[in-house]
């Protein structure tokens, strides 16, 4: 087992279901205390492989970790782990008090040591004086607390959630992702966490795995993916993104010179080592990297003209779709209010100046 550092650990983890891989050789450490989440689009083996770490499914190869400990034999019941489902499971013809205290039904508690423990739960998830509720009466919201509260009851060393955010508005879901993020620094407890929700994901955790056909695709905090994705695949999925085919036409040291469609010339420091002139690439910009104004000037730098196609407007932003020469899809650029000070009137049609600093582009190999 690798990962001294590391309370649990995936290691060379595939699960087949007859002639389907859902998970291919996954290896991934999670530290203790760390909110880790597993991001990816459905059918990608985010689920199969929450519910491999609970015990629910049984690898076709490799070995889970959980403290040192191998745990792809023992069952859900026996292992340090709780589950929130997607559905949240919460019986309907129990009150919340019992529905939290079901998690107890194998402890040998005394009535007054388990009423006790159900009124924490209560607390740690703000439901105080809503024990006797039926659960038909609760709210989305409510019932998702009811099922962290049943969840959490046992203090679990590893809590896994299954989309648990996915049925509740967007209002709603972003008030329940800060108290969440919040529960999990006060217990620091590790929790692992499933989600198709790209922002969801940046907002919640400390890493994150990307997936895709049950592979990992990159693994790292939300900056560093946001900033610096491995891929096209992972860019495109990670954010809004421009993308423009590139053919590498010089090598200076560590910096590549490219023939960029669109761009025209440009130069990336850093360049991969792999890539020599003929080469091909992409080179992508995300479009809050990108600058408008109504007039070339000197401060423009590397810049193009376009025209804008459609605003979309946002309050405190606006998302611009900028039409230029020898490009079929438009440029997306989003600009603050703030940023748009001196060219206020821009909207469908005007003539713009598109420009970028160097240190914008960021160049990935063509998949």
């Amino acid at each position: 087992m690798s990962g001294n550092d590391s309370y649990i650990v995936i290691e060379n983890v595939s699960k087949h279901f007859g002639p389907v891989i859902a998970v291919d050789q996954i290896d991934i450490s999670i530290r203790a205390g760390e909110f880790f989440s597993l991001l990816g689009a459905s059918g990608c083996g985010k689920t199969t492989l929450l519910r491999m770490l609970a015990g629910f499914e049984v690898p076709t190869s490799g070995e889970i970790y959980i403290d040192q400990m191998p745990v792809t034999a023992v069952p859900p019941h026996k292992r340090p782990t709780n589950m929130v489902f997607q559905n949240y499971a919460i019986f309907p013809h129990l009150n919340v008090r019992r529905n939290i205290a079901y998690g107890l039904r194998a402890a040998k508690l005394s009535k007054a040591e388990r009423d006790h423990k159900v009124d924490e739960a209560l607390e740690l998830v703000k439901l105080p004086g809503l024990g006797a509720r039926s659960a038909t009466e609760l709210s989305g919201g409510q019932r998702q607390r009811v099922a962290l509260a049943r969840a959490l009851i046992k203090r679990p060393k590893v809590l896994l959630l299954d989309e648990p955010l996915g049925a509740l508005d967007k209002k709603l879901r972003e008030e329940m992702q800060l108290e969440l993020r919040a529960l999990q620094q006060s217990l620091g407890i590790t929790f692992i966490f499933v989600t198709h929700d790209q922002e969801e994901a940046m907002t919640l955790s400390d890493r994150i795995a990307v997936m895709s056909q049950g592979r990992v695709l990159q693994m790292a905090s939300p900056k560093e993916i946001y900033d610096h994705p491995n891929s096209v695949e992972v860019a495109d999925f990670i954010g809004q993104m421009n993308f423009m085919d590139a053919i590498v036409t010089d090598r200076t040291g560590s910096s590549l010179v490219l023939d960029v469609a669109v761009l025209g010339q440009v130069t990336v420091a850093n360049g991969a080592a792999s890539l020599q002139p003929g080469a091909q690439a992409v080179v992508a910009i995300r479009p809050e990297r990108l600058s408008l104004s109504s007039t070339k000037t000197a401060r423009n730098g590397n810049c193009i003209e376009g025209a804008i196609q459609s605003v979309a407007y946002l309050g405190d932003r606006s998302h611009f779709y900028v039409s230029v020469n020898g490009r079929e899809q438009p440029l997306a650029v989003v600009a603050q209010d703030t940023d748009l000070a001196g060219a206020p009137s821009l909207g469908s049609k005007s003539k713009v100046w598109v420009s970028w600093q160097d240190d914008a582009l960021l160049l990935l190999p063509k998949d």
